[in-house]
């Protein structure tokens, strides 16, 4: 889960890390009303990136100035997303950017301090062009990151003087909010210099999905559907796609390989969606559910290949309710025969080879 840059730096500078003044807005108008110090600079709050080189960062030196640029960036879109809020905030005069972030090394299983003397870019940039300018620390989960730590990376990075010690207590706060917050992600670039002192002029903070129940009080998901939040409620595993054939099946795999079959006949799914292992009867019926909800659906195609999930249960789902649009489906497995039986007596057929299936999904959508 991504957070808006907005929603990030409260919580750094809830952990003490110091941002600029700032406030959101969703009108150009009320720009015009802030009681911010001028020049600010203007940013639009996108989950992508990219906003920079695409005009959605702007620097405005009076209120008017603000209200006119806010007038272009509110609504334009940036990488398919469209800009509906803005966080304006008091420009800082920069003497020297740097990188600092703490994200999960998979290979190391730990926290990881990335930091660089070059910030204010894509820090894949600086690892191609200039390695050697990087810093990392993996830090153990016993020990924990300390101030010993942070004036260790500060001294390679060439501090020295208060500015070292400030810098080991930004990124102290900056670990702990990543451990406090599962946090995959907490980025601070750039991390700048200013006027002897340190400041956070953008932030990343991406958190763990897995996590949410241990966060209840980090804002919605932006970046799911209202139908994927219907259903995570429901623990089932669905991503929206923009096609019109809905997929249901068992087993992340299955589901992969089927919207492959799916485009490989020529045919557009709609969605992932993965009932898992063991589903239940009500867990096919809700299954059902979320996918038929979405506008533009034109044909169903269900695959199961009964392992731990029974057939039988399947079956009871769809036939207690048949989809009101053509379905296609795969059925094999553990209590296959009884599933076919269920089916057929509620005049649904289905198919035991996954291609024979998958053609058929495609010619159904298509209207054959």
């Amino acid at each position: 889960m991504r957070l808006h840059e907005y929603q990030a730096k409260e919580l750094f500078a809830a952990y003490g890390i110091p941002v600029q003044r700032g406030v959101v807005v969703d009108r150009a108008e009320d720009v015009l009303t802030l009681d911010l110090r001028y020049p600010v600079v203007l940013k639009a709050q996108v989950l992508v990136g990219g906003r920079g080189k695409a005009g959605g960062v702007q620097l405005a030196a009076t209120p008017e100035e603000a209200r006119e640029k806010a007038a272009r960036i509110l609504g334009m879109e940036i990488r398919g997303e469209r800009v509906r809020r803005l966080l304006v905030v008091e420009a800082a005069r920069i003497d020297r950017e740097y990188y600092l972030a703490f994200v999960v090394d998979r290979s190391s299983r730990r926290l990881t301090l990335v930091a660089s003397a070059e910030g204010g870019v894509d820090i894949e940039e600086v690892a191609r062009r200039t390695p050697e300018r990087i810093v990392k620390l993996a830090v153990d989960p016993a020990l924990g990151f300390h101030p010993f730590h942070g004036r260790w990376v500060a001294r390679r990075l060439g501090l020295s003087g208060p500015v070292l010690g400030q810098f080991a207590e930004v990124s102290c706060n900056l670990y702990r909010l990543a451990c406090e917050r599962d946090a995959e992600l907490a980025e601070i670039n750039p991390l700048a210099l200013c006027e002897g002192r340190w400041l956070a002029v953008d932030a990343k903070l991406v958190v763990d999905d897995n996590a949410r129940p241990r966060q209840p009080d980090l804002p919605a998901d932006e970046e799911t559907t209202e139908l994927e939040r219907m259903a995570r409620e429901y623990d089932l595993s669905y991503v929206e796609l923009d096609g019109d054939i809905a997929i249901i099946g068992n087993g992340a795999g299955l589901v992969m390989s089927t919207l492959d079959m799916v485009a490989h006949f020529g045919g557009r799914p709609a969605n992932f969606l993965d009932v898992g292992g063991g589903a239940s009867t009500e867990a096919m019926r809700r299954a059902l559910d979320i996918v038929l909800r979405k506008p533009g659906v034109r044909a169903l195609f269900i695959n199961i290949f009964g392992g731990i999930t029974r057939c039988d249960d399947v079956a009871r789902a769809i036939a207690s309710a048949p989809p009101p649009v053509p379905t296609s489906i795969r059925l094999t497995g553990t209590n296959e025969e009884e599933g076919r039986r269920i089916l057929e007596q509620a005049g649904i057929f289905a198919f035991t080879d996954p291609e024979e299936a998958a053609r058929r999904a495609v010619a159904l959508a298509r209207g054959h």
